[in-house]
């Protein structure tokens, strides 16, 4: 008995020993094989009485379709010099220049005199990125204590952000803006990919841009910001759709229903008419959405009354609210119009005037119209890789179900037959893959005159594909575009070549 209790005492403790052993040598091949760089620029700034703040910063990822990270914002050794009071002098470097700008933000002085992300990602994920300049620390607790924080989702500490922008889609929405800004000249274009089921965004990109790494030589701060969160706008017509999905859903109409257009409508003393002025008499529903008609929309929107068109619109798509997207600085749409009763406002937001959102709000709800109802998240980080060397994904959540999956299918159908039958002419029909778009023209408010210039427009355009089991939206638009009143002028072939990019690089099989 004596002997068998001893036994098992010395196996007991042969098994911490070896246990302990193992991790001391993780903790050195941690040390130094997978951070040894790290850890010789800190054992370099304790040379000097001065820290430098950049010393350990994290490091952005973009992520490949097939995985593999590559690097958007890491550090490099500047002023290196043998004489040198402060020998390791580093700086954050962009070695995209300026892809994903404004998406990645940059770092620099702020009030306090400290080196933080300023926009973007590196604002937002400040304290992940950000690691101080000592390299002592307690070794159980910064192993086991943040090993265990990573695992139960609560945080390990500093490290890595791993997002879900893909660099060559990037470079080509990129591409295609600073295309369409030669040709129409807008003050401003932007552009957003996103996978409708996770949220997750492929690419977002705004022209013109600028390069991170000499932000300093910008003349104003403008540019800096991300349009996509931090900015307003009156859409258009790309929101007749999720109008139409509302009356489906609610069941106010059918895809069957017909009304009869007159070509001009009044609400509250104010007109309302088609962009043509022209009355088509009594058509089925599908004309809205196919011709853009304005009078049909505001039609559906009162039939709807204002209590279910404000459930839809405000507690379901959430226009108005933010969307959590991990961004600094977004701000919530401007739907107060909606809260004063009046039929007219209801009129006009059903086709997208009166209201102004968020480009990002915008994609939430559109996503919805393709992926079964559901409003999911938008969001650009997948995953953070914390320095004890233990990688978490992010949890997002799921979606919400705001229409019900019929919905989702009858206005896929009815938004196929746009692109199969009239927008741009046919000319973005493809013979083997379906896909669901529509147009937005906008007038632009006088904010001197309380109504609308009469040649200002924002051009907006959306579309998704497959269209029943949809793997990409897509999102653009343009404020003050030149030459050209329609949106289906000016973005129909940026988007078609947007498109025609997604399948080939993803390999996307036909769908009929």
């Amino acid at each position: 008995m004596i002997n068998t209790r001893f036994v098992t005492r010395v196996r007991v403790v042969t098994f911490f020993c070896v246990l302990a052993a193992l991790v001391l040598i993780g903790k050195l091949y941690y040390l130094q094989v997978m951070h040894g760089a790290e850890f010789a620029r800190r054992a370099d700034a304790q040379q000097v009485e001065l820290k430098d703040p950049l010393l350990n910063r994290g490091i952005i990822y973009l992520t490949e379709r097939q995985g593999t990270l590559i690097t958007a914002a890491t550090l490099r050794e500047v002023g290196r010099e043998a004489s040198s009071s402060n020998p390791a002098a580093h700086q954050r470097y962009y070695p995209g220049g300026s892809l994903a700008a404004q998406v990645l933000g940059f770092v620099a002085y702020n009030n306090d005199n400290e080196q933080k992300g300023r926009y973007g990602l590196e604002r937002y994920y400040e304290q992940t990125l950000a690691r101080g300049g000592d390299s002592y620390s307690n070794f159980f607790v910064e192993l086991f204590g943040g090993f265990a924080g990573a695992l139960a989702g609560t945080g390990g500490g500093q490290g890595d952000i791993i997002t879900t922008i893909e660099p060559s889609v990037q470079s080509e929405l990129e591409r295609t803006l600073a295309a369409y800004a030669g040709a129409w000249h807008p003050q401003l274009a932007g552009g957003i990919v996103m996978d409708p089921q996770t949220g997750e965004i492929i690419a977002m990109a705004t022209y013109p841009a600028f390069d991170p790494n000499t932000f300093n030589t910008e003349k104003g701060t403008a540019v800096f910001k991300n349009p996509h969160v931090e900015s307003v706008y009156e859409m258009g017509s790309i929101i007749k759709p999720l109008t139409i999905a509302a009356a489906l859903d609610s069941g106010v109409v059918t895809e069957a229903s017909t009304y009869n257009d007159t070509g001009c409508v009044t609400y509250d003393q104010k007109k309302i008419c088609n962009f043509d002025l022209k009355a088509r008499g009594v058509i089925p529903l599908q004309e809205i959405l196919s011709q853009s008609l304005n009078v049909g929309s505001a039609y559906v929107a009162v039939k709807m009354g204002p209590d279910i068109f404000k459930d839809y619109f405000l507690a379901r798509y959430k226009l108005g609210g933010e969307t959590g997207i991990d961004l600094p600085g977004e701000v919530h749409g401007l739907v107060g119009n909606l809260q004063s009763g009046r039929q007219v406002e209801d009129a006009t937001a059903a086709f997208g005037q009166g209201i102004a959102i968020t480009p990002i709000e915008t994609v939430r709800a559109l996503a919805a119209l393709g992926n079964g109802g559901l409003l999911v998240t938008p969001h650009l980080v997948r995953a953070v890789k914390y320095d004890m060397g233990v990688t978490r994904e992010l949890s997002w959540n799921e979606g919400v179900q705001i229409l019900k999956p019929e919905t989702s299918t009858a206005i896929s159908r009815m938004l196929t037959s746009v692109v199969d039958e009239k927008l741009a002419d046919g000319t973005l029909k493809m013979e083997h893959y379906s896909m669901a778009a529509k147009t937005g023209t906008a007038q632009i408010a006088d904010p001197g005159g309380g109504g609308y210039y009469a040649d200002r427009y924002l051009h907006s355009f959306f579309g998704y594909l497959p269209s029943y089991d949809p793997q990409f939206i897509v999102f653009l638009f343009a404020v003050e575009p030149q030459g050209a009143s329609y949106s289906s002028q000016t973005w129909a072939t940026p988007f078609g070549s947007i498109i025609k990019f997604l399948i080939n690089y993803y390999s996307i099989p036909p769908d009929r």
